[in-house]
């Protein structure tokens, strides 16, 4: 780290601009407390614009606004990403939240009591860090991708955009959870597409239809996943472990709508021969061009949290409870799947867990709940450390 006087001071620091790192700013603002967010994309929301071409929200607008503020937009629409990634961006200019993009932080250390963060040649030190990337940061790729032949077109969803990236012929979909299979379907419209891995289920209605828009988007959205399965809950505690880091169920794309768009469906690839996919049953894949791995992410951040906080429920999750870590004073999290409660990980969720985070940061600061605060001069440009 450089010296001292190259360095800003903030009370609290938060890592990531998405939707979660945004809830954490309203509050920290309406407490008046002094912090900045620091954004790795050179946009608010340009997260959400690098996703694939034509998908939208898996849930609608009436779940999809973030703390004192609604989407503005009918409440069963379901927005596409470009439109959700606009609302971000807007979100953040009407609350004057101060986020500093293309910041992407490299190192997380501490000296004492106080946090220290590196991003390139900038240097902050902090009293608080909230980290606020989520748990879908690194791509994920089976050790069997390195050996797939190189004539194979090979990417994964994180860098899927379009049809046209691909060559001509079949393609393989690895993976077939929610990406998996809204990408089959997409592709399977001009191409032969099959779709190996285990059966994710499904949920037993259509997000679109009257009844979901009514009785199980609220059951389901608001009661299930916000109240039951939350640490808060003895049924919640015990399946915890059990959901976090494992897909959950298709939401959109139903198993009858891959069979009706003439998706082939395979069991798990296993391995490579020849430099083709093979599938558990023992068939060889060769006739196959194109391998879109939708095989999940990590977290990553074992690469630059040089912090003893590793090793969670699984291996790429932190140690927390709720967001806090309890064995290192001011440091926190958010937007990891099942952080409080399985709507954690999704846009409906963050902000009842950024009001319980920064409510436990405020009473450490020794600020309470408070109201109607602005983000001032302060909170925009910090301090020098001393």
């Amino acid at each position: 780290m450089n010296d001292a006087r190259d360095r800003e001071h903030f009370d609290t620091l938060v890592i990531g601009g998405g939707q979660a790192g945004l809830a954490a700013g309203y509050h920290l603002a309406r407490r008046g407390l002094d912090f900045v967010i620091l954004d790795a994309s050179e946009r608010v929301g340009d997260v959400w614009r690098s996703r694939w071409d034509s998908l939208r929200l898996f849930t609608p607008a009436a779940y999809d606004g973030l703390p004192g503020m609604p989407f503005p937009s009918p409440g069963h629409y379901f927005p596409t990403k470009d439109e959700f990634a606009d609302f971000l961006e807007g979100y953040a200019e009407h609350f004057r939240l101060p986020v500093r993009s293309g910041v992407r932080v490299d190192e997380l250390t501490r000296r004492g009591d106080v946090f220290l963060v590196g991003a390139g040649d900038r240097r902050y030190e902090a009293d608080n860090v909230i980290v606020a990337l989520g748990s879908y940061q690194e791509p994920k790729e089976p050790d069997f991708a390195a050996a797939l032949h190189p004539s194979l077109t090979t990417l994964h969803s994180f860098d899927y955009r379009a049809p046209s990236q691909l060559q001509p012929g079949p393609t393989l979909l690895v993976g077939a959870g929610n990406s998996g299979a809204e990408i089959a379907v997409e592709l399977a419209r001009e191409r032969r597409v099959i779709l190996a891995g285990r059966d994710t289920g499904e949920l037993p209605f259509r997000p679109r239809s009257t009844a979901a828009r009514f009785l199980w988007l609220p059951l389901v959205l608001r009661i299930l996943f916000r109240k039951v399965l939350s640490i808060r809950t003895p049924i919640g505690r015990a399946r915890r472990p059990a959901l976090v880091g494992r897909g959950g169920p298709l939401i959109r794309v139903k198993k009858r709508d891959l069979a009706a768009a003439g998706v082939e469906r395979v069991g798990r690839v296993t391995g490579v021969r020849e430099g083709m996919p093979v599938v558990d049953d023992g068939r060889v894949l060769d006739e196959v061009r194109n391998v879109i791995f939708c095989t999940g992410f990590e977290t990553g951040f074992e690469s630059w949290i040089r912090l003893p906080v590793h090793g969670g429920v699984h291996d790429h999750e932190p140690r927390h409870q709720g967001g806090i870590v309890s064995d290192q004073p001011g440091l926190y999290f958010l937007g990891l799947h099942f952080l409080r409660s399985l709507a954690s990980g999704m846009i409906q969720g963050v902000g009842d867990d950024a009001a319980f985070v920064v409510d436990h940061l405020a009473r450490r600061q020794g600020r309470g709940p408070g109201g109607g605060a602005r983000v001032g001069a302060r909170g925009m440009a910090g301090r020098p450390a001393a």
